[in-house]
C-alpha cells in the first residue's frame, strides 16, 4: 500500500519534549497560622525548602544569625538547613508552605525576601483557597504538622495546589533574573545599621521621633552638624536611598501599621504623620505602595473570604 504524503509528513515530525525546569512533588507543611502577639519560636532548621508570608501583622525573625522584619504583604524563602527563628511583634496571620524542590535554579531564592505584588498575591490567593480545601485536619489548626487528606476534597485540588505553587515559584525566579529589586525598607534599614556606625543610626532614630514634622534636609543636617553634601552620600553609601526618600518611607512604614491596628480612621493617620490632607496622604501612600490605603487593607486572606462567602468556612477579614 503507497504512503501518502500526509502520512509521510505526520511520520516525519518530532515530537517536542516541554522542558521543566524544577518540579514539586512533595508537601512537608501547609499551614494558615492566626498567631498571638506573645508568640515566639526558638528557632529550627530543616532539609527542604520553607516559605513564609505575613498576611497580617508583623514579625521579627533571626536568619542564620541576621535579623529580618517582615510586614504585611512581605514573604521570605529560607533555603534547606538554615536555621531561622522569630516571634511575632503584634497578632499576625502567617501562610507557611514547606516543600522538597530540587534543582540549581532554586538557589536563587535562598534566604531572599520578597515585597509581593499583584498578580503574585492573586496566585497565592488561588493557593490558599486550595490548600483549605485539600487537607484535614484544616490548614488553619494551629501547630498540628501533620497533613491529611480531605475526602470531601475537589477534584484536583492537590494537583491546583502543585500547578499554583510551581507558578508561583517561577514568578519569584523572574523577578530575581530581571534584576527587580527586592527586599523591603526595613531589611534596608537593618543593612544600614549593620554597615554604618552610630550617626546613621541617630540620623534613623532622629527621623522616627519626628515623623509628625516635615523635616528637610537642611534641618537634620544642622541637626547633626554635617553638610547636606556630605549627609547625602554618606546616608546614600549606607541605606541605598536618598536620606529625604526613606524619611517619606517611614511615614508610609508607619501609615501601614496604623491602618493594620485599626486603632485610627485615615483622616487621623494623614494628621499624625503630618500630611496636609487626607487626600494627599492617600496621593503618597499610592504612589509609594502601588495601592491607595484602602486596597492596601485588603489581603489575600479577605480575598478568600469574599469568595467563600456562601461556604461553610469563615475566615477572619484583615482590613
Amino acid at each position: 500500500m503507497t504512503e501518502t504524503a500526509e502520512e509521510r509528513v505526520i511520520k516525519g515530525r518530532s515530537r517536542y519534549k516541554l522542558q521543566r525546569e524544577f518540579s514539586i512533588d512533595r508537601l512537608y507543611t501547609f499551614h494558615y497560622y492566626e498567631l498571638s502577639k506573645s508568640f515566639y519560636s526558638t528557632g529550627e532548621k530543616h532539609d527542604f525548602w520553607e516559605m513564609l508570608y505575613v498576611d497580617k501583622g508583623a514579625m521579627e525573625l533571626f536568619l542564620d544569625g541576621c535579623r529580618v522584619e517582615l510586614t504585611q504583604g512581605d514573604m521570605i524563602f529560607y533555603e534547606p538547613n538554615a536555621f531561622h527563628s522569630g516571634g511575632a511583634r503584634t497578632a499576625t496571620n502567617v501562610m507557611i508552605v514547606t516543600f522538597d524542590a530540587f534543582a540549581p535554579c532554586m538557589t536563587q531564592l535562598a534566604n531572599r525576601l520578597f515585597r509581593l505584588e499583584k498578580d503574585e498575591l492573586y496566585i497565592l490567593t488561588e493557593l490558599l483557597k486550595e490548600g483549605f480545601e485539600a487537607f484535614d485536619p484544616p490548614i488553619d489548626t494551629l501547630f498540628y504538622p501533620q497533613l491529611g487528606k480531605n475526602k470531601q476534597a475537589p477534584f484536583g485540588s492537590e494537583h491546583m495546589i502543585i500547578a499554583y505553587l510551581e507558578l508561583f515559584v517561577i514568578k519569584m525566579l523572574r523577578r530575581v533574573n530581571a534584576v527587580t529589586q527586592v527586599g523591603t525598607l526595613k531589611t534596608l534599614m537593618a543593612a544600614g545599621e549593620n554597615q554604618k556606625g552610630k550617626l546613621i543610626e541617630d540620623i534613623v532614630g532622629y527621623m522616627k521621633r519626628n515623623m509628625a514634622a516635615n523635616l528637610t534636609l537642611d534641618e537634620v543636617s544642622e541637626q547633626f552638624f554635617i553638610s547636606k553634601t556630605k549627609l547625602k552620600v554618606i546616608f546614600k553609601q549606607a541605606m541605598g536611598i536618598g536620606i529625604m526618600h526613606y524619611f517619606n518611607l517611614l511615614k508610609i512604614e508607619e501609615a501601614k501599621e496604623a491602618i493594620r491596628e485599626e486603632t485610627y480612621n485615615y483622616t487621623e493617620i494623614a494628621e499624625k504623620l503630618g500630611y496636609s490632607s487626607v487626600h494627599y496622604f492617600s496621593k503618597c501612600f499610592k504612589r509609594a505602595t502601588g495601592m491607595t490605603p484602602t486596597e492596601y487593607a485588603k489581603t489575600v486572606h479577605s480575598n478568600i473570604r469574599r469568595k467563600q462567602s456562601s461556604g461553610s468556612r469563615q475566615f477572619s477579614e484583615a482590613r
